[in-house]
């Protein structure tokens, strides 16, 4: 072992700021799904969120931010559900069915028309290799349930591209940046529901 060689990780912020300063171009998209956000708590509706492995985590810390708060403490909540968080339901559906109808099984349970399930995936769903099916299904679900859904992927944009009402791809090969940027993205519509709920 190697241990005086490092990965150069001054060229991996490189290209994580590089992506990132390209989310400009998404401006107007963010605050469009931002305002999509506002409205469906307005109406007393839910956002159902939902990923797999590290998109889980970052499904995870948005309901965080949107249940609690972000940067303005006296926010309203919003009512919103990381759909892979009960592990009790998880294991049972996954061992008397399968894992891979889970989440459209948790859409089911909780979803209603005037919702919006927002679908957090690296590659977008593949049936090839059957990655990330598991939100394929759920978005498709979704869709014949009336409940807006929102992708945010990256690489080709997979199978939830076209099937998405709206989606931010990001145009990177690389999970880690994808993910950085989807935070990215996810942080700066928290920013805008902290203006638009005073």
């Amino acid at each position: 072992m190697n241990q005086s060689k490092l990965y150069n990780n001054n060229d991996y912020f490189h290209q994580v700021s590089k992506q990132i300063s390209l989310l400009n171009k998404e401006i107007k998209k963010i605050d469009e799904i931002s305002r999509i956000i506002f409205k469906s708590n307005q109406d007393n509706n839910k956002i159902l969120v939902a990923g797999n492995g590290g998109s889980c985590a970052d499904a995870e810390h948005f309901v965080g931010e949107l249940v609690c708060t972000f940067s303005d403490r006296n926010r309203g909540a919003l009512s919103a559900l990381n759909l892979t968080s009960n592990n009790a339901a998880l294991s049972a559906w996954a061992n008397d069915f399968d894992f891979q109808s889970f989440i459209k099984r948790q859409v089911i349970a909780h979803g209603k028309p005037g919702d919006i399930l927002i679908l957090i995936s690296t590659g977008g769903g593949n049936k090839e290799n059957g990655a990330s099916m598991n939100l394929v299904e759920a978005c498709d679900q979704a869709n014949l349930m009336n409940i807006r859904t929102i992708s945010l992927i990256g690489k080709d944009g997979g199978l939830l591209k076209n099937m998405s009402n709206d989606y931010i791809l990001i145009n990177s090969k690389q999970t880690s940046i994808i993910q950085e940027c989807h935070m990215s993205i996810l942080h700066a519509i928290c920013n805008n529901l902290d203006v638009l709920m005073k």
